[in-house]
């Protein structure tokens, strides 16, 4: 890489930390180019993006970003992941790791926030975004359709106390 590239690339890392809620760092020694791009494609579909860089453009792209305070992370062969869904991210990370044990999970970063290895597995174990909103959906449409079976109550009663007396009259 000459001079050239190199900012380029420090500068759009720099942009992507600054724009992303998580990032998360790896050491990746000994995975496959084949493993690697599974990676790749669970981190895709979460919306979350990996890249690996040189650990000192990699620096140098956080500084002045809110995740600054990883910076001592980039130490061996590391990856990047990083997204705007906390959760997912963590958890493709998480679940890659589990399945290929050669992905070690070294910490990480949400907002101003530095998380350890095991905060990020933490929360790798949250409910996603869309299961949080199913959720809060349910909670909210309950008191709604309970309101709802108690106004009608009433009236079935009283239709079948009507139907009880037709049914002795036959």
């Amino acid at each position: 890489m000459d001079k050239a590239e190199k900012r380029e690339l420090v500068a759009e890392l720099h942009s992507a930390f600054a724009k992303t809620d998580v990032i998360v760092v790896a050491h990746y020694a000994g995975l496959t180019v084949a493993q690697m791009t599974k990676l790749r494609r669970q981190m895709k579909a979460t919306g979350g993006t990996v890249r690996v860089a040189k650990n000192k453009l990699a620096r140098l792209a956080l500084a002045g970003t809110s995740s600054e305070g990883i910076i001592e992370l980039f130490k061996g062969q590391t990856v990047v992941a990083f997204s705007n869904d906390p959760v997912g991210t963590a958890k493709a990370a998480a679940t890659f790791a589990k399945e290929n044990p050669k992905l070690v999970i070294l910490g990480g970063a949400m907002g101003k926030t530095v998380l350890n290895a095991n905060a990020v597995k933490a929360l790798a174990e949250l409910p996603s975004l869309d299961q949080l909103r199913s959720q809060i959906l349910g909670l909210i449409q309950a008191p709604a359709s309970a309101i709802a079976r108690l106004v009608k109550e009433p009236g079935a009663q009283i239709a079948r106390v009507i139907q009880a007396h037709a049914d002795q009259a036959a």
